[in-house]
């Protein structure tokens, strides 16, 4: 198991009278930038790490995994997400679940993944009348779920993984009742994360900014931007976070979000062929703005892991991170897809293990 890093230190002082008075202080997982590598606690991820010659160092291997806070609010759909040995959904149970399966994925060299706070399609793709959101209309958070959230992130801490939090997704964003409920939105969560003290913390603002189904212009392509920037003029106790949003597949972002970003999030859905992908990763990377920083793929339903090469590791080729998005086809069993709901969050299928098995390969990392 992975040394925790929480570690207590003692600032003591004796009084006259032989007392003995202490404070406490945690030190957390921390996540920076250096030009276009990620480090975790001063150090580039993955250190020193070469793969058929090709560096991983300060590289994000990921997956999507937005459901781990996951409920449906709306009593009408609830039915649909009932457990295989239940029939009931119970959001309490797959977060735990969630929060026990972690060391198993980091074990693998998984040191990333990305949540939401809105989560994604609980079918994979498409969206209905369920209600997943840790916002009231207004946009003050919902208790339970950001109880829930800090299971995840105290995990991830302890684990010293990185933790992509999306704040919108475009099958939710309409329960916010306008503008100022989303701006409230990011307020309400971006403060709660830096006033809990989460320093393994990225920002993704919103999910697949640029498709047509977001109800407020804030969050749509023209506008993000100011959100992104509302992010990044954020700071607690002298900390922010750092902070981006993505696009659709196969699509490089608009130069007012890759100026305003701190990394760039790009998603492979629609990238058939490695051609493509190698040109969307070149693409990208002469948009207006860029600079050296991080590129990150955190949704790709491409996978063939069995080949010599696929979109994973044509990213890694480019020094891409890349992200595993897993949803079950109609009818797979429980135990296929991270997104679809309800999750079997174990590596309990071919298509899962197939995945693992090849960030243990390329990530060198043996627990």
């Amino acid at each position: 198991m992975k040394k925790r890093t929480y570690f207590m230190f003692y600032a003591c002082s004796l009084l006259w009278l032989g007392l003995v008075a202490c404070e406490t202080a945690e030190q957390r997982t921390v996540v920076t930038i250096e030009g276009e590598a990620f480090h975790v606690n001063g150090k580039p991820t993955y250190e020193g790490r070469t793969w058929k010659g090709t560096t991983i160092e300060g590289l994000l291997m990921n997956s999507r995994m937005v459901q781990g806070i996951f409920d449906d609010l709306n009593p009408e759909t609830r039915p649909l997400f009932g457990y295989p040995d239940t029939g009931e959904w119970d959001p309490d149970r797959n977060t735990a679940e969630f929060v026990a399966a972690m060391e198993e994925w980091n074990a693998y060299g998984l040191n990333a993944f990305t949540i939401n706070l809105q989560g994604g399609s609980p079918i994979g793709y498409g969206n209905k009348d369920w209600y997943n959101s840790a916002f009231f209309s207004d946009g003050r958070l919902r208790p339970e779920y950001m109880d829930r959230l800090k299971l995840v992130l105290d995990k991830a801490d302890e684990l010293e993984m990185v933790v992509m939090l999306g704040i919108f997704y475009f099958g939710q964003d309409q329960n916010l009742d306008d503008e100022v409920a989303v701006i409230e939105a990011v307020r309400n969560s971006v403060n709660w994360v830096l006033h809990e003290g989460y320093r393994n913390v990225l920002i993704e603002v919103n999910n697949e900014c640029d498709v047509n189904a977001y109800d407020h212009e804030i969050l749509k392509p023209a506008r993000v931007h100011e959100l992104i920037d509302l992010v990044k003029s954020m700071e607690y106790e002298g900390n922010r976070l750092l902070v981006s949003t993505s696009y659709k597949g196969n699509t490089p972002p608009k130069p007012n979000v890759v100026k305003s970003s701190d990394y760039i999030l790009i998603h492979g859905n629609g990238v058939n062929t490695l051609e493509k992908m190698e040109k969307l990763i070149a693409d990208t990377r002469q948009v207006e703005g860029y600079r050296p920083m991080p590129v990150v793929i955190n949704e790709d339903d491409h996978y063939d892991f069995d080949q010599e090469r696929n979109n994973f590791t044509v990213a890694v080729e480019n020094y891409v991170s890349w992200g595993f998005f897993d949803y079950r086809r109609d009818g797979e069993p429980y135990e296929e897809g991270f997104q679809s709901v309800p999750v079997d969050w174990g590596i309990h299928s071919e298509r899962k293990q197939g995945f693992f098995n090849l960030v243990r390969e390329i990530t060198g990392v043996t627990k």
